[in-house]
């Protein structure tokens, strides 16, 4: 577990690296530079929230494109093959949570480096971490990209004093209800989505599961 905490991983995009890991999710911050791009790829066995912090990117699908500001959201689901772009000429500097953890389970369409045959980049493409690279190591208020993320213990009332825009990433956790004595796992960890959505959603619900962590992004 956090086998990556202490380096850099370098991209021909740019570089990523880890940001916070636990039993379910590990989170990473990539810094896609201006005009470059990552592979068309999928996670067979992963699901992927990306939030956009910095910049302004193009997610690309085999099919179609979504344009995002920071922040903005996309949710990933297994198989999904996606692509992101830098445009406008600014750097985009994104958070990947993934769950579950693996950074093996990756498969390339495309790919403008010729990497499509390759698997995720080796130690030599590792760097020592530098001071300004992000580790969140429990509850607090951390400056990512362009914005602002607070990692909270979920309690009954916490939704109620956030932004309807803000985005909600479920760390640990999540929201529960009990149906004919059978308790079901709503939002699980790694989830992505919009104050307002899950406010309503919550309303509905018996409440978060014990011991449940939220990133909340404006």
């Amino acid at each position: 577990m956090n086998e990556h905490k202490s380096v850099i991983v370098r991209k021909p995009w740019g570089y990523e690296y880890l940001a916070y890991q636990n039993d379910k999710v590990a989170l990473w911050v990539l810094h896609i530079q201006p005009g470059e791009r990552t592979s068309m790829h999928c996670h067979p066995n992963k699901t992927t929230g990306l939030v956009v912090v910095g910049g302004y990117a193009e997610i690309n699908f085999i099919a179609d494109s979504k344009k995002i500001r920071a922040p903005g959201k996309q949710m990933i689901r297994r198989g999904l093959f996606h692509q992101t772009s830098a445009i406008c000429g600014s750097e985009v500097v994104m958070l990947e949570v993934e769950t579950p953890v693996d950074k093996n389970d990756l498969v390339r369409l495309r790919d403008a480096y010729g990497r499509t045959a390759n698997g995720y980049e080796g130690a030599q493409f590792e760097l020592p971490k530098t001071e300004e690279c992000l580790w969140i190591d429990g509850p607090g208020q951390y400056d990512i990209g362009t914005c602002t993320a607070v990692v909270e213990n979920a309690t009954d009332n916490c939704l109620s004093s956030k932004d309807p825009d803000d985005i909600i990433m479920f760390l640990q956790g999540g929201l529960i209800k009990t149906i004919d004595g059978k308790t079901h796992m709503v939002t699980v960890p790694g989830d992505v989505g919009v104050v307002n959505v899950v406010r309503q959603v919550a309303k509905e619900m018996d409440g978060f599961a014990p011991n449940t962590i939220l990133m909340t992004i404006k």
